[in-house]
């Protein structure tokens, strides 16, 4: 079998393991995916069979369009909710034109730096497993670009915002809350991202 798949992805599923029971499923060993989602991701995820692996330069270099849901005021190790808990902040009196203004001030070409629990390589060791060993190690940012950014919710008494980013490859999502809640004058944790391919 040769070909793409479009699949959605679950929340509490690694790419890496939607990937294993395609190919346990197809009984092929040539299968991959264009872009990692973190396991609370939900949404669309390119599954590349067979030859169908081939083509995948092209697709891994497409935008992508994400809607977050963020909680304010918490921050945890793997910027995200499955993580120990770091630091509680107050958060400030918000209202939706200040959170509209901050979200705007991100749109534009800037640089980003990936969260520690990755899959980035340093070194030839991926950074979650720094992360896991205890270990400190420098992580270099990264060209990033936000081509627009809407706010779709925010829900004062939870202190969550919902909001809608279409971005370059390479985009952290869990980096990209962590930024704008320091700009709103909190800390976040990251909840649940949905995801679609393409601009």
């Amino acid at each position: 079998m040769d070909g793409v798949i479009i699949l959605n992805k679950p929340k509490g599923i690694t790419s890496n393991a939607v990937v294993q029971k395609v190919r346990k499923a197809l009984n092929i060993k040539q299968v991959g995916h264009c872009g990692t989602l973190d396991p609370l991701a939900v949404g669309v995820l390119t599954i590349l069979v067979g030859k169908g692996t081939k083509i995948s330069k092209y697709l891994v270099e497409h935008d992508k369009t994400y809607i977050a849901t963020t909680k304010l005021g918490i921050k945890t190790t793997t910027a995200d909710s499955e993580g120990e808990i770091l630091e509680t902040k107050p958060v400030p009196n918000l209202d939706e034109t200040k959170i509209k203004k901050v979200l705007g001030n991100f749109i534009g070409v800037q640089m980003q730096t990936p969260p520690i629990y990755s899959a980035i390589k340093k070194d030839g060791k991926k950074l979650y497993e720094y992360a896991r060993n205890g270990e400190t190690v420098k992580i270099q940012p990264r060209q990033i670009e936000i081509y627009n950014i809407k706010l779709l919710k925010f829900d004062k008494e939870e202190n969550t915002i919902m909001y809608e980013v279409s971005c370059s490859k390479g985009t952290y999502i869990r980096s990209l809350c962590e930024d704008i809640a320091g700009e709103l004058g909190t800390c976040r944790v990251y909840e649940r991202t949905y995801k679609n391919e393409g601009r």
